[in-house]
Order: C-alpha cells, then structure tokens, then sequence
C-alpha cells in the first residue's frame, strides 16, 4: 500500500486469529448491543407511553435514549459480522458512513447533555419561570437545533478526515475511529482534521464549562432550601444527569487525549470501549435506579 493514494477499503483491527476467540467477541458483542437496546429502548417507551413523563426532562432523555441506541448501533453490528464472518474489511464509503454517524450522534450527545444542565438550572433556580421558559414548542425548536448542529459536525468532521489521501488502509481499532485514520494519510499530517479538533475542542471546553457554572449556580439554590426533602428531590434530579455528563467527559478525554499507539494494544480498545460503548449501556441504568418517577412508571408496567 506504501504507493498507493487511494484506497477502496479499510482493514479493521482483527482482536484474534482464534475462532473460538473471534465467536466469544462476537457472542460478547451482542450480549453487550442487545442490552443497550433493550436498555434504551425501555427509556424511550417509558417515556413516550407514560403521560407522567411527558415533561421538558423527560423528552430530553428519551432523545438522549435515541443518541445511545444510535452510537452502539453504528459501530456494533459491523463488528459482530466481522468476528462471526472471520473478516476484516469495511468498504471505504462503509468508513465514512461510520464516521458520520458516530461523530453526529456523539455530538448530538454531548449538546443534548449541554442542554439538560440548563433544564436543571431554569427547574431549580427559576421555577416560576420554568413552564414559560421550557414549553413544548421551544423544547422542539432546541432538539431540532441540537440536531442540525450534530449533523453540521459530523459533515465538518467527515469532510477533514477524509480530505487527503491515504497511504494505508490498516485501521488499528474495531471500528473507524478518527484517531487510527489520522495516522494514514500519506503527508503525515492532516491540516484540514487538526484544525476541525482545535474547534471540537473549543466546543467541547465551552459546554463543560456552561455544565459547570449551571450546576454551581444549582448547588448554591438547593443548598439554600430549608426542606431535607426538598434538598432531596432537587439533588435526585440532577445526581443522575452530572453522573452521566461526568462519565461521558471522562472516557471521552482518556480515549481522545491519549495518542493511539503504533501498534495495536488492549489499552486502545480499552479506552474505545469505555467512551463508545459503556456510556450507551449505563445511561439509562443510571436514570432508571435515581429516578423515582421512572422507576414508579417501571414497576407499574412490570406489575401490569
């Protein structure tokens, strides 16, 4: 491949050589999708079914439950095929999809995350205003806005990776990850990518730092609450959102911050697996056991 500027495929990372190995990966990998989508398919049914749910909090985590089940359903299956199939490859147009999509749902992730902090913020510390503030009509107009933004990131991710050619064709990961493909273009160095992670990073600086001051301004209001009961119901509202932006922020920067290496390695994988696949499976775990309201509706339909 060293003389060659185009590629019509990609050779993903092949985790063994093992067939017995290959099917537990795949027989993992499935057990790990399956629960994710049941997961978050049951927060997006709870949800939608329930008229107890249907308020600004709630429809954001189902479109959050969506995002999830999006992210584990982009990279997921591909791997599956590959171990069950004993194959390698993903077509180059098969990438860029893969790219897209994972890069539009992770954004799409991290902004809906953005806006919950301030759902939590208007609830807490401006409840008179909070029906004229977070109405339906305006909880639409931020989903779609979310969404466009998700979509506009993803294309401006896609379009700098993908801008030069490449050298190799040998990603060193499971599925196309923006870091592995860095490293095989033929300059070396990818101008158009770099500067797009320069904006990422920005980006992502200013939504933690909103998360931030919205949760200080959070505390500073519960904390002046006479109520232990009050202080409760406030705290389980937002215990379960900043455990998840936290959980999203933290694998994010291990796996992105950290350059990949040459060679493939299990801490790669590791820190691949912990930022695109654990946040999807915990997610709606955590809002299912902190949620008193979600966990009522649950148990309602079980006992049904």
């Amino acid at each position: 491949m060293e003389n060659q500027t185009t590629v019509s495929y990609f050779l993903l990372l092949e985790l063994s050589k093992n067939r017995q190995l290959q099917l537990l990966h795949f027989f993992l990998f499935f057990i790990l999708y399956l629960t994710t989508a049941i997961a978050n398919l049951l927060i997006i049914s709870v949800v939608a079914f329930d008229h107890q749910l249907h308020s600004p909090m709630y429809f954001f985590l189902m479109n959050l439950a969506v995002q999830d089940l999006g992210i584990v359903s982009v990279i997921v299956p591909k791997s599956m095929v590959n171990s069950l199939m004993d194959i390698r490859q993903i077509s180059y147009f098969g990438c860029v999809a893969q790219i897209f999509l994972f890069i539009t749902f992770e954004a799409f992730e991290l902004s809906l995350l953005t806006v919950m902090a301030y759902d939590r913020y208007v609830a807490i510390c401006h409840p008179l205003h909070y029906e004229m503030v977070m109405n339906w009509k305006a909880c639409i107009k931020i989903v779609i806005l979310v969404g466009v933004t998700g979509v506009l990131y993803g294309m401006l991710h896609t379009t700098g990776t993908f801008s030069i050619p490449f050298c190799s064709n040998v990603v060193n990961q499971f599925f196309c990850e923006i870091p592995h493909l860095l490293k095989l273009p033929c300059t070396g160095f990818n101008l158009a990518e770099v500067g797009v992670l320069v904006i990422s990073a920005t980006a992502g600086l200013g939504c933690f730092t909103f998360v931030i001051i919205s949760y200080a301004m959070i505390f500073k209001t519960v904390l002046r609450i006479r109520s232990v009961k009050g202080r409760q119901k406030a705290f389980s509202t937002c215990l379960p959102h900043l455990i998840i932006f936290s959980m999203f922020l933290v694998t994010s920067c291990l796996a992105y911050l950290r350059p990949p290496s040459n060679t493939p390695t299990h801490l790669d994988l590791l820190f691949t697996v912990l930022y695109s696949l654990v946040p999807p499976l915990f997610n709606p775990i955590i809002y299912s056991m902190r949620n008193n309201n979600i966990k009522l509706v649950l148990s309602k339909q079980w006992r049904f």
